[in-house]
């Protein structure tokens, strides 16, 4: 779809890049060019992926265990990565979410949704920003939010309260970085399965699956949102600021996703609560 080297001297950034989508947008980065570093929490995952990108595309690939929740983490993290030089482009992408009824959620749980998915990406925006300011260094800011920031999205309130902020961060900095070469942008995609989203989200008590409400009749294909990703961080949409392409075969033209959810019993509640509990 895009010439091999789309990417060629973008060094970028992502977020929760060891697993999921983050770990499938560092693929197809790494495939087009880039230079990569990855941050997460769990060191493991992050060098097993690291080394599968160096494998295939003979990528330069660095990993940062970093809690993006602690805003001193996150400054340290950009110092050291700036020693070799500027970012290109940072990936919103790691964040948290589960599915809870709202007035049973307690301060502990919904502060561990909001801080990796609101402040976290918010520390790394700032850190990247002001040293792209500082350097005079074009940047851009890709944030992976949620169809939640148009229709809401019950029983997972903290979660789209996190994104829709995202999304408020990425049509303000359009305008006040704009003009010194920073350029904002977010996908908000529908189902692309993952494990850990899946797992949260969907639990066996759930219905058959989004495929089954959606208009096309599928969920997305990693490859899809990582081609659109690509396209975004690239010279080639240098003309795209503000602005949240929407990727969920449209499905939030039909419903929220929750509307299942409305339907569950006490004790199906009781059951998912005891098993994130547990986890």
């Amino acid at each position: 779809m895009f010439e091999t080297t789309l990417l060629a001297n973008k060094r970028i950034l992502v977020t929760g890049g060891g697993s999921g989508l983050g770990a499938s947008m560092s693929r197809r980065f790494a495939e087009l060019g880039a230079a990569l570093i990855i941050c997460g929490r769990r060191l493991e995952q992050l060098e097993q992926t690291a080394a599968q990108l160096r494998t295939d595309f003979s990528a330069k690939v660095s990993t940062f265990t970093c809690d993006i929740r602690d805003a001193a983490a996150v400054e340290a993290m950009m110092e050291t990565i700036w020693r070799d030089g500027p970012l290109d482009v940072l990936v919103n992408n790691a964040a948290a979410t589960f599915i809870a009824k709202s007035e049973h959620l307690s301060a502990r749980a919904a502060d561990a949704i909001l801080a990796p998915t609101l402040h976290g990406a918010m520390y790394c925006t700032l850190e990247a920003g002001r040293r792209w300011i500082a350097g005079h260094h074009k940047g851009v800011v890709l944030s992976i939010l949620s169809t939640s920031t148009i229709t809401g999205r019950a029983f997972t309130v903290p979660s789209a309260m996190a994104k829709s902020g995202l999304l408020a961060m990425t049509k303000s900095l359009a305008v006040e970085w704009g003009p010194k070469g920073i350029r904002t942008v977010a996908i908000a995609p529908g189902p692309f399965p993952t494990a850990g989203a899946t797992g949260q989200l969907r639990p066996e008590a759930r219905d058959s699956g989004p495929a089954a409400q959606n208009p096309l009749g599928r969920v997305g294909e990693h490859s899809e949102l990582a081609n659109l990703a690509s396209f975004l961080i690239s010279d080639q949409a240098g003309y795209v600021n503000g602005e949240m392409v929407v990727q969920d075969g449209g499905a939030h033209l039909r419903a929220s996703g929750a509307e299942d959810l409305l339907q569950w019993s006490d004790a199906q509640w009781a059951a998912q609560r005891a098993g994130r509990t547990k986890n």
